[in-house]
């Protein structure tokens, strides 16, 4: 009887630990398939900068703010357009300098065209160039190679068949946001200084049209939480929604807010050009006139004030995207 008792005693000692792993186990599986908590979601950084240098003082301090900027781990940096002043010249010489300087990024550095790259080449002050081989040279200079800048760069998509001539146009990725940039330049985009458009600012914009267009179908497509556009010229939202928009947006900015509704996350416009630093929500409802919050429009430093915008996109946040502005030098 005692050796029935003790082997008894053993079985039911064997089998103590089973229920505690069973349930182990049972919480193990819930745990993988919950999902993860607002904290442990990755969230992504970017830099954003225009309208710099200007100055011989800007020339000597735009790669320190460049080295700083890189030390707070952003994914790239943005560049919204004018690497030059107005009145220095349209030269070879200049943009190499500049296109030198801007590829010495310590992150990746993606940029889109300024009025003072081409646009207004052709004023007596920037050398009296023609504004279409201006921006031709670009094209060979900045956007040949299906890349960003920097020492180390990111791959880029550009337009392809009818439009492939526009390869300042671009478009990439960030963890859950979709960024597009098009060649919507100050001076009135180009348009011309008739009653007439130019023939250089309808083709360009017909290209713009087309790549907007398909960007947004392409997050709609992905199931892009968010859209960041980036162009140069502060296309007039005060003077868009008062019915009196200048000729050379009116096409863009009727295209923008029609996909801005039409997506369901939201939406950033990136621009420099008036030298205002500012992050609002310009475009209003059509039916409530209030504006709308899912719209933030973000114009960077300019001179004579140096400074950078750091973009935070945090999928667990409703509102998705965050934005801190940084003076330079640092206060």
């Amino acid at each position: 009887m005692n050796h029935f008792l003790r082997r008894q005693q053993a079985a039911r000692t064997a089998k103590r630990p089973l229920l505690p792993l069973r349930l182990a186990a049972v919480l193990a599986a819930l745990l993988a398939t919950a999902p993860l908590p607002a904290t442990a979601q990755e969230r992504y950084t970017f830099a954003l900068i225009g309208d710099v240098p200007y100055s011989g003082y800007e020339r000597a301090e735009l790669p320190k703010m460049l080295a700083a900027i890189a030390e707070e781990n952003v994914a790239f940096v943005v560049h919204d357009g004018d690497i030059k002043g107005g009145r220095e010249p349209c030269s070879d010489a200049l943009l190499r300098e500049r296109h030198t300087m801007l590829d010495a990024s310590p992150v990746p550095l993606f940029y889109t065209p300024g009025d003072n790259e081409w646009t207004d080449c052709d004023r007596a002050t920037a050398g009296h160039f023609q504004p279409e081989e201006r921006l031709a040279a670009l094209r060979r200079l900045f956007f040949a190679h299906g890349r960003s800048l920097g020492r180390t760069t990111l791959p880029l998509e550009q337009p392809t068949g009818p439009w492939s001539e526009y390869q300042e146009n671009a478009r990439w990725t960030l963890g859950p946001v979709r960024f597009i940039t098009l060649n919507v330049t100050g001076s009135n985009n180009n348009y011309g200084p008739g009653p007439k458009p130019s023939a250089e600012f309808m083709r360009r914009g017909a290209a713009n049209r087309a790549w907007l267009g398909e960007s947004f179908a392409l997050a709609r497509q992905e199931g892009a939480k968010g859209v960041v556009v980036i162009i140069q010229a502060n296309p007039g939202w005060k003077h868009y929604e008062g019915g009196l928009t200048h000729q050379g947006y009116r096409d863009f900015l009727d295209q923008l807010k029609a996909e801005t509704l039409a997506f369901d996350g939201p939406v950033v416009l990136v621009h420099g050009d008036t030298h205002w630093n500012r992050i609002d929500h310009p475009l209003r409802d059509p039916i409530t006139r209030e504006p709308l919050q899912r719209f933030t429009r973000v114009e960077t430093f300019g001179y004579p004030i140096m400074g950078w915008v750091k973009g935070i996109i945090d999928p667990a946040s409703p509102t998705l995207f965050r934005f801190e502005t940084r003076a330079w030098p640092p206060r």
